[in-house]
């Protein structure tokens, strides 16, 4: 016997990452070669310099006590000489920084910081299941705005600014989230785009929470942070991650950025919550913003090698992307020929042992899409669609999925 769920437990599903994963885990526990193209994991390994901090860090006795709560001094200079090298922000490391364990838990706080039961937050209509996920669980209304398919997946204005207005007073707009460079689309964030932005959030009196772990790969014009924008501290938080830019996912490692009161508000939250971070953890971070820009670039030299490797994947599957694209994946539309994104991920699994995610997940509007990550040797990726050419070539696979 189990006493009742909350209503959030009954209202949340399991993350569908986890659930397909397992999947994954099985098929490979019956010996199949599976080859995941469905997670944005990092295959790559941090900088050599941060392997190092790392372990002389764990080495030392003090190291094993409890941290504060903003994460040590070191972490949070680097964090604001790293936003000055990149971006060229100017941020105060002892008030405007969070050091947060992955952007996933400072959507959270932020959430619980700043929403009450009903209050409106806007997601985009596709993007990162968190912002619908964990507002959905705080007890906030959640309003999704549309996307400009045609537009380079940028907002719609006019429909936002209807979305606000739709609101009583009792149940105010609070929260409005964006990701740029986004996920999934892949669409490159712009100084117009985030000039919208903070305009909009001022005018409606609305909290930007930005968040930002995209900038720094495949990017074809230097990265653009939105605290970089006049005013954009007055409305904004923005959220920014390690896991994807130096190849730390499993560290948990990232912070928010924000005016004083911001940051204090949502630390009020967060030390009722955890006890902060393991400090070799934090010390190896630490190095890790130090990477140079060659270290980067060459990152990125293999993401394109392994991208011109998923255009080809995507070829043979018949699906159309744009090559403007940034970011660690690769959003596709599927032909017409193919009747279902989840029908051609499950059969690609099962029949292929190859697994790519269904843009549904993301939201309503990518039923027709797939997305691809390059978070797999070129190799491999070759191997993927060398089984997609063994069943005939294209067109012979997607009539297989279409019977």
């Amino acid at each position: 016997m189990i006493i009742p769920l909350a209503q959030r437990a009954d209202q949340t599903q399991e993350y569908y990452f986890s659930v397909k994963l397992a999947e994954v885990r099985r098929l490979q526990a019956a010996g199949h070669d599976v080859i995941n193209l469905g997670i944005g994991n990092p295959d790559l390994m941090p900088s050599a310099n941060t392997i190092d901090a790392l372990i002389k860090s764990a080495q030392q006795p003090t190291s094993h006590g409890y941290q504060p709560y903003k994460g040590t001094p070191g972490l949070r200079q680097a964090i604001t000489n790293f936003y000055r090298h990149t971006y060229g922000v100017a941020l105060e490391p002892d008030t405007e920084i969070l050091p947060l364990i992955g952007s996933k838990e400072g959507i959270t706080h932020i959430s619980l910081t700043f929403l009450n039961e009903g209050d409106g937050v806007l997601v985009p209509e596709l993007g990162y299941p968190a912002y619908r996920a964990v507002s959905a669980m705080v007890g906030a209304t959640v309003r999704e705005y549309p996307l400009l398919e045609h537009g380079g997946w940028q907002p719609d204005w006019e429909a936002l600014t209807d979305l606000v207005s739709a609101n009583s007073s009792a149940n105010p707009t609070k929260i409005l989230w964006m990701n740029y460079p986004h996920m999934p689309t892949g669409a490159p964030a712009t100084r117009a785009l985030f000039e919208r932005a903070v305009r909009f959030a001022h005018d409606h009196k609305i909290l930007l929470g930005h968040d930002n772990p995209y900038s720094l790969i495949l990017n074809k014009k230097a990265p653009i942070s939105l605290l970089s924008i006049d005013g954009a501290k007055d409305v904004a938080i923005e959220l920014n991650s390690l896991s994807k830019s130096h190849n730390m996912a499993g560290w948990r490692i990232g912070w928010m950025a924000g005016a004083k009161a911001y940051v204090d508000a949502v630390l009020t939250i967060k030390s009722n919550v955890d006890s902060g971070q393991f400090k070799p953890l934090m010390d190896a971070a630490t190095e890790a913003l130090t990477n140079s820009d060659d270290w980067h670039r060459e990152r990125n030299a293999v993401y394109q090698g392994r991208l011109d490797a998923i255009h080809s994947f995507l070829d043979t599957l018949g699906c159309t992307y744009s090559t403007d694209q940034e970011g660690l994946f690769i959003w596709a539309k599927l032909p017409d020929s193919v009747a279902s994104a989840e029908d051609l991920v499950n059969d690609l699994l099962v029949s292929k042992h190859v697994f790519i995610a269904p843009g549904f997940i993301f939201g309503p509007k990518g039923n027709r899409y797939v997305r691809v990550s390059l978070c797999m040797p070129k190799e491999r990726i070759e191997e993927a669609t060398g089984r997609l050419n063994r069943t005939g070539g294209p067109a012979g696979f997607q009539q297989d999925l279409t019977d």
